[in-house]
């Protein structure tokens, strides 16, 4: 490293040197060439492109996959004097039109996003029209279909890379098993050389797996607390447990407090800034809580509940001891929580009647169904999500797999309203421009059928009478919006395909589909599998989370985790799992049956009675108030698999 780069990091940032792994991955950007980062959580990820980007010409994009990681990177950067901002919800359209300009301008050198953004068809003009240095993708792993947090919407990335033409990118992550990194690489052709991993073990965390029944539960987690000094996170699974975990430690006199996706995101807000004042001790969450907290003194870390996976854990246990003090990490473990999280596994899963509906759905938009020729298809998420009662996320990875089974390619989306109102006197807007461009606002204007002060763009119209395409006339009214003429509001997300007629008619697509979901749902309960395995060892806990992570680096004994303290831990169910019972299944079938008569058309699913029986969430059981239906819920407590096998030698009897 020069010492030019040197003195560059102390007068930006006030540090001395580089940590481990940062130089090599700053070496690789600013020699051009794109390179992936997978450092435990709290090593200064971040710092790499925080750095870069004030060495390079252009802008810096961030896909961040979490508005308060973005806020905290954001927070962190300003208070360097480096000028930052993000595009999101949370912005008023003067603060959405100010970070453009400061973009447009060269003044703003790093930009975040989420990777929903891109979907935006205003974001996507705009992006297109300034220079972007480099992309960086944090939470890298969410790429990866062998990873454990897979977003379906990140598969798009290496394609907005290539569209934008950006040179470079920095794939950022704390969790990758070897098959995950190799795959992040792959998909952004880096080399391996410029793939630098620092070690995953970390000294500082004692892992400690502490077997507990049920109904011991709550005096553990107040035996565990009231060794611990400092503030931590209690991690649950469910938001009702949440509730019912703080307000147990409340009345015990505990400063805590529940935080979940279900609450107010200003009182989220409030409970996040409690916390890293220490105004508050204990937050008892869901995973929504930690990974936008940059607290570098959480001195304890309990799983109330197991977590969904070994990645859950490590990136949950992360959150502990970044400022490289001792911290506790603690896991309330039995099997009872076993079946709440099969059980989401398995009510994530589309079935073959549905996966066939959004298959007819492309098929109806064909003019002509034996013709081979591309066609069109535009649809909007919510609406097919309840056409073919699939929920919102397993539905975008469907249309992902149609994508990659190149059965539809994605053209463009675009928003099905676009309203705008005058703030300046149409006249005066028109009395600005020479004759082509006040005849072309003109016809805009004509052909907008305005309903009191809000009027909507028939774009159509503008093209029959006028001849000019959509952008032209999104270009225009984006110009006006931010010289503050009009204002612009949009809704209705529409994405617009085109089709591959002869592979849309493949014979054995549905059942393909069908079989990588099934093939999906198999690899997560695996990775539960492999959870409570992890959980059992009878060798150091360190060692083997490390190993797991591709690191053999580690010690082969920790001496801080309690295995190595000589306690082995052997899980049990507090109580035997109760069996779905013949006759109230039965009777809630019908009832669901009876329910459903008049108001809803289609066959009943195997997975459909499933869903109803375990209380697992589904589109349609919003839209027709299942929830109030006799039955629903009444086998929660059972594996799916059983409710399964329980509602198939009943179905021929419901018909």
């Amino acid at each position: 490293m020069t010492s030019q780069h040197t003195s560059t990091l102390h007068s930006l940032f006030g540090f001395s040197s580089f940590r481990t792994g940062q130089q090599e991955v700053v070496d690789s950007l600013l020699n051009q060439r794109s390179a992936l980062a997978i450092f435990p959580t709290g090593s200064g990820k971040s710092l790499c492109y925080q750095f870069v980007a004030t060495q390079l010409p252009h802008l810096t994009l961030v896909v961040s996959p979490l508005l308060a990681l973005m806020k905290d990177q954001l927070a962190f950067l300003h208070s360097k004097g480096i000028a930052a901002a993000s595009i999101d919800s949370t912005l008023t359209p003067e603060q959405n039109k100010q970070v453009m300009s400061d973009i447009r301008s060269g003044q703003c050198k790093i930009l975040m996003v989420s990777v929903e953004r891109f979907k935006n068809e205003r974001f996507r003009q705009f992006i297109a029209s300034v220079e972007v240095s480099m992309l960086v993708i944090d939470e890298a792993h969410c790429i990866s279909e062998w990873g454990h947090n897979f977003r379906p919407d990140y598969l798009k990335l290496p394609a907005y890379q290539q569209d934008l033409n950006i040179p470079l990118v920095l794939l950022l992550t704390a969790t990758a098993t070897k098959q995950v990194k190799q795959d992040m690489a792959r998909r952004f052709a880096i080399a391996d050389e410029d793939i630098v991993q620092t070690g995953f073990y970390r000294p500082n965390l004692n892992l400690n797996v502490l077997p507990v029944s049920e109904a011991q539960k709550n005096q553990a987690l107040l035996q565990t607390l009231s060794a611990q000094s400092g503030a931590g996170i209690v991690y649950v699974t469910l938001q009702h447990t949440a509730e019912q975990v703080a307000r147990y430690l409340q009345q015990n006199g505990f400063a805590a407090s529940a935080y979940h996706a279900g609450l107010d995101g200003e009182l989220r807000q409030t409970i996040q800034q409690d916390f890293m004042q220490n105004r508050l001790q204990v937050v008892v969450a869901t995973i929504a809580f930690g990974m936008g907290i940059d607290k570098s003194d959480i001195r304890f870390v309990v799983h109330y509940d197991l977590p969904k996976s070994i990645e859950n854990y490590s990136q949950e246990i992360g959150r502990g001891g970044r400022d490289g003090e001792p911290a506790n990490c603690t896991v309330l473990a039995n099997l009872d929580g076993l079946v709440t999280i099969e059980n989401f596994v398995y009510g994530d899963t589309p079935d073959l009647p549905s996966i066939q509906k959004v298959l007819s759905d492309i098929a109806s938009h064909s003019a002509d169904n034996a013709d081979t020729s591309p066609y069109r298809w535009e649809t909007q998420l919510n609406s097919l999500s309840t056409l073919s009662n699939i929920r919102q996320l397993p539905l975008k990875t469907l249309l992902v797999q149609l994508e990659l089974a190149r059965v539809i390619r994605p053209l463009f989306s675009y928003f099905a309203e676009y309203k705008y109102r005058f703030i300046t006197d149409k006249t005066a807007i028109l009395g600005q421009f020479s004759a082509e461009r006040r005849d072309f606002l003109n016809a805009v204007f004509t052909h907008t059928d305005m309903k009191k002060t809000w009027g909507q763009v028939n774009f159509d119209s503008i093209f029959e009478h006028y001849g000019a395409e959509r952008a032209r006339v999104l270009k225009a009214l984006e110009y006006l919006h931010a010289q503050q003429h009009i204002e612009v509001v949009t809704r209705l997300m529409t994405d617009v395909y085109e089709v591959n007629p002869p592979a849309l008619r493949a014979p054995d697509l549905p059942q393909t589909l069908a079989r990588y979901f099934a093939d999906n749902e198999h690899k997560e309960v695996k990775r539960i599998a492999a959870l409570v395995r992890f959980f059992e060892l009878d060798s150091c806990l360190n060692f083997n989370l490390s190993a797991y992570f591709d690191d053999t680096q580690a010690p082969q004994q920790c001496g801080h985790c309690s295995v190595c303290q000589g306690k082995v831990a052997r899980l049990s169910y507090s109580s035997p799992i109760p069996m779905p019972d013949s006759n109230g299944v039965s009777t809630a079938m019908k009832a669901l049956n009876a329910h459903l008569k008049d108001k809803y058309d289609g066959p009943l699913t195997e997975s459909m009675y499933c869903r109803f029986l375990t209380a697992m969430a589904m589109p349609l059981f919003a839209r027709l108030k299942i929830k109030q239906v006799t039955g629903y819920g009444s086998c929660e407590h059972c594996r799916y698999a059983d409710v399964k096998a329980m509602v198939k030698s009943l179905m021929p009897a419901q018909s």
